[in-house]
């Protein structure tokens, strides 16, 4: 594998994984969302990830993701730039002439031989750019604003595939599935769904260098969030739970308010939420 020491989420996921904590990966779609997580790292001391979906690349274009960007690496704390949920190999191409640190690269469509190939193919391509790639092994269930629901299976991730996939498409973050979903959790919650002993394997299997990436994260214990840390989960995905306070008080106030307090104070409100996950991961005091 090619080491990117100088990528910026490469340097934020290594420090953590030696650290012992981790770092929110937290989905975006507005500047509120963007500035909020900003906020919350500076006040935090924290490292953090913004995470925008392909739907952004499309409706906002690519000069959003500069803005993103250029907003992200002037903080006081590090941040980096990600693409999260990347499906379409057209979207892919895209990603890597835009200003992302990183790229969640997902071939869960695929079987896994083609899904080797493809990993591997975006892994060379984006290497020239010094842009780091997370892969899904596997495939979760479920569908949430920003990633379509597929009319596909759940595939779990096969503790003996996962090293071998890691060592043939190079990639350098590695997500899972080990019973997670994506979108909310039926009767019994998370606990009900996941497989602990199955995601422990997968850690050992790939190795303690390699960070793994927590997706379906709604809703969580920080029991779980705990857990999942323990067994090798450094970069932990938030959309829902971090946001849905926001929404509340848009929808409470939108009618009574100016748009500029609307956003003022709504920016506040959902840096509030990143903030107390950002104690859970530990990533608090660490930048």
């Amino acid at each position: 594998m090619v080491y990117p020491e100088d990528n910026r989420t490469w340097q934020i996921l290594q420090a953590a994984r030696k650290g012992g904590y981790a770092v929110g990966g937290f989905c975006v779609y507005n500047v509120e969302g963007v500035l909020a997580v900003i906020k919350a790292a500076e006040r935090c001391r924290s490292p953090a990830i913004i995470q925008l979906f392909p739907w952004s690349m499309h409706f906002q274009g690519p000069a959003f993701v500069k803005y993103v960007a250029d907003v992200a690496h002037a903080a006081k704390v590090p941040v980096a730039v990600h693409l999260d949920h990347c499906l379409q190999p057209t979207d892919a191409d895209l990603a890597l002439t835009c200003a992302f640190d990183s790229i969640m690269v997902d071939g869960s469509m695929f079987e896994e031989e083609e899904n080797i190939r493809y990993v591997k193919s975006i892994v060379e391509r984006a290497t020239e750019r010094n842009i780091t790639i997370e892969a899904e092994l596997g495939r979760m269930e479920g569908g949430e604003d920003g990633i379509p629901f597929l009319e596909l299976e759940q595939v779990l991730t096969k503790p003996q595939d996962a090293a071998r996939f890691v060592r043939e498409t190079g990639t350098h973050f590695l997500a899972p599935s080990f019973g997670n979903v994506h979108g909310p959790y039926g009767p019994g919650g998370a606990e009900a769904y996941w497989q602990l002993d199955r995601l422990e394997s997968i850690h050992k299997e790939v190795g303690v260098e390699v960070p793994l990436v927590l997706h379906g994260t709604h809703p969580l214990s920080d029991e779980l969030v705990h857990a999942s840390m323990q067994r090798g989960m450094v970069k932990i995905n938030q959309n829902r739970n971090v946001r849905l306070e926001y929404h509340k008080y848009v929808e409470d106030n939108c009618a009574s308010k100016e748009l500029t307090a609307l956003q003022t104070e709504g920016v506040e409100v959902y840096s509030h939420e990143i903030e107390r996950m950002m104690g859970v991961f530990g990533s608090a005091g660490k930048a």
